[in-house]
């Protein structure tokens, strides 16, 4: 294996963090309102989770110092992964952190753990408004694209393996040599023949890494439905 790139929120972090800070402090907290329009227009395929992204910032009434603090207060990370970054990086091997969310975070939960080394790829946020410079050039779906993450990696490094547990890491899951899954990318990679290993936490990961031999290739593919020229 030549790297290993892990999603953040509900995995590393054992909360979705967005969706807490949402549910505390959204001015449409149950999404009876705005929000749920967002909502349904995701689920039916009309916009993506950029679009999501955008809609939920803007809905948090709170500073950054509180947004902060509350996620720092409530949503612990799985303890199982310092030891599996320690782990990696006693077998000398790239550990990166990817993150399509709020992404103000993410470096303070990660501080927090003793974690700050750790490069991380997200999206940005300046006082409620965020910005995607890791976006795809050309597909307007997701803020960060995980997809484009896993191939630099690969460029880099050569055989990835992508550890995540829910939708928005599935193109990462797709394009990796290796993926774990759990939660809703496991349901995911079944209905879409993508090959995975189940994980619970990351000493399932770390033992399976140690004893993994040659894998499958990619399954690359169709490009997510995101794929257009920007309006």
């Amino acid at each position: 294996m030549g790297a290993v790139i892990v999603d953040f929120d509900g995995t590393i972090c054992l909360h979705d963090v967005g969706v807490d800070l949402v549910e505390r402090f959204g001015v449409d907290p149950a999404r009876s309102g705005p929000l749920a329009e967002i909502d349904r227009a995701f689920d039916a395929g009309e916009i993506g989770l950029r679009d999501v992204l955008v809609a939920e910032a803007a809905s948090l009434g709170a500073s950054d110092e509180e947004l902060i603090a509350f996620a720092l207060d409530h949503c612990p990370l799985d303890p199982t992964f310092a030891p599996f970054a320690a782990w990696v990086a006693d077998e000398g091997l790239p550990l990166g952190v990817v993150s399509d969310g709020f992404a103000l975070h993410v470096p303070p939960l990660l501080a927090a753990a003793g974690l700050a080394h750790l490069p991380v790829i997200t999206n940005d946020w300046q006082r409620g408004k965020l910005s995607f410079p890791a976006a795809h050039p050309i597909c307007v779906g997701c803020g960060t694209c995980k997809k484009q993450a896993v191939e630099q990696a690969r460029s880099l490094h050569g055989r990835v393996a992508f550890v995540g547990d829910g939708v928005s890491d599935r193109f990462g899951a797709r394009y990796a040599d290796v993926t774990f899954a759990k939660a809703g990318l496991a349901e995911h990679c079944r209905r879409e023949s993508i090959p995975f290993l189940p994980y619970e936490n990351f000493d399932d990961v770390r033992l399976a890494l140690d004893k993994l031999g040659a894998s499958a290739e990619p399954v690359g593919g169709e490009p997510c439905p995101g794929w257009r020229e920007p309006a």
